[in-house]
């Protein structure tokens, strides 16, 4: 079920991304009132599309778990069905949490979104313990833990959008569609969901070629992608920055901070990849060692770790010239660089250079490869749309 939450995750990421760009700019235009619309028009469309994507998953549930995973024991099919279908009743309350923090980061203000985070986290965790530990129940206990946090975290954001003051102050009973503020928002945040969908669609590819090297290899290399998302969750900080400050520059006309903003966010992205993930590298088999005591898992786990996360900084890099490009209001022009960059070549990888010598350094070396080259081509872009804007500041 990982790979259908994830797909939903970049779903409402996508969107609150689109939001936090479009509001981003009217507050550096300082257009209070229509930063305001702006942001109302997320929360109300998140809202919607959180609820409709949560009834369609309950609904199809089975079908769809079938589509993702194929031919699946009947007893993991039943658990996956019951855990999609209860995970589902949290889906609201994810996009509306994920546009909430959106909206505090294009303010500059991630100190909220961070407390509320770490307090759902929290709540995650023991409620996942009181759920398997002391009720005894299975993934139903599991998922219902997620719904729990996600319900807090969800009325929390709201609850301070509520009682902020000025520009991003909710008003819930003056929500309505404005189209034209609506257009804006899916402008920038289609093309990135596109990517992300495809991005995870691209990486189901790679999961069965892991999977081909036998149920060790999937539990190590499980592992190992739990380790990487905390320092993806760091590095991604950068880009959350580097989108935020760019769209509040562009719209008050400070061109001259956008080169700033993205340099300092380049020279700030490496050394958090490359510390964190060289520190989950050296601490690997400690940190592997959560998940399963296995030596072999173990083992697997680390082959992966070392290329993956000794490499990450080279993901942060790629994102962060996403940022600024999105930033400044190009979103279809980095999806096709990154669609090209990264899913096409590691779809092309696996069927040649990995088919040739099928071993798991093989396929994990794709990730970095593709990095390298999808950042290289986000940068040539950039230069070529920072043409389009002047070099200074108006007066």
């Amino acid at each position: 079920v990982d790979m259908i939450n994830n797909l939903i995750i970049v779903l409402f990421s996508a969107l609150a991304t689109g939001g936090a760009v479009v509001v981003s700019q009217f507050l550096g235009a300082r257009e209070q009132k229509s930063a305001n619309k702006s942001a109302g028009q997320l929360i109300l469309l998140s809202g919607i599309l959180g609820l409709g994507v949560g009834v369609l998953c309950f609904v199809l549930a089975r079908p769809m778990i079938r589509l993702f995973y194929g031919s699946i024991d009947a007893d993991v099919l039943d658990a996956g069905t019951l855990y999609l279908k209860i995970i589902a009743v949290s889906y609201p309350f994810l996009a509306l949490y994920n546009a909430g923090a959106a909206l505090f980061r294009s303010m500059g203000n991630s100190r909220i979104s961070m407390q509320i985070s770490v307090l759902m986290n929290i709540i995650n965790i023991v409620g996942n313990a009181v759920c398997i530990f002391g009720l005894k129940m299975g993934v139903d206990g599991v998922a219902w833990a997620t719904v729990i946090s996600e319900c807090v975290s969800a009325g929390l954001i709201i609850r301070s959008l509520m009682k902020e003051n000025g520009a991003m102050k909710l008003h819930l009973t003056k929500l309505r569609i404005v189209s034209g503020k609506l257009t804006q928002i899916v402008r920038v945040g289609l093309p990135a969901g596109m990517q992300g969908a495809i991005f995870s669609i691209s990486n189901v590819l790679i999961q069965s070629s892991v999977n081909s090297f036998g149920s060790i290899a999937m539990a190590g290399n499980t592992a190992s992608s739990n380790i990487e998302g905390f320092v993806y969750t760091a590095m991604n900080a950068v880009y959350q920055t580097s989108l935020s400050f760019t769209s509040q520059n562009l719209g008050g006309e400070k061109f001259s901070r956008i080169d700033k903003i993205k340099n300092i966010c380049l020279g700030v992205v490496p050394v958090v990849g490359l510390v964190l993930g060289w520190g989950a590298v050296l601490g690997g088999h400690q940190l592997l060692g959560i998940y399963s005591s296995d030596p072999e898992v173990l083992s697997f786990g680390m082959r992966r770790l070392r290329i993956i996360c000794g490499t990450y900084f080279l993901c942060g890099l790629m994102d962060c010239m996403v940022g600024s490009l999105r930033g400044m209001g190009y979103s279809v022009i980095p999806m096709f660089v990154s669609l090209t960059g990264a899913c096409a070549f590691r779809v092309f990888w696996i069927f040649t250079i990995f088919a040739v010598n099928r071993t798991l350094e093989v396929l994990y070396l794709s990730y970095p490869v593709s990095w390298i080259i999808t950042a290289a081509s986000h940068m040539v872009t950039y230069y070529i749309v920072r043409k389009h804007f002047p070099k200074e500041d108006k007066a």
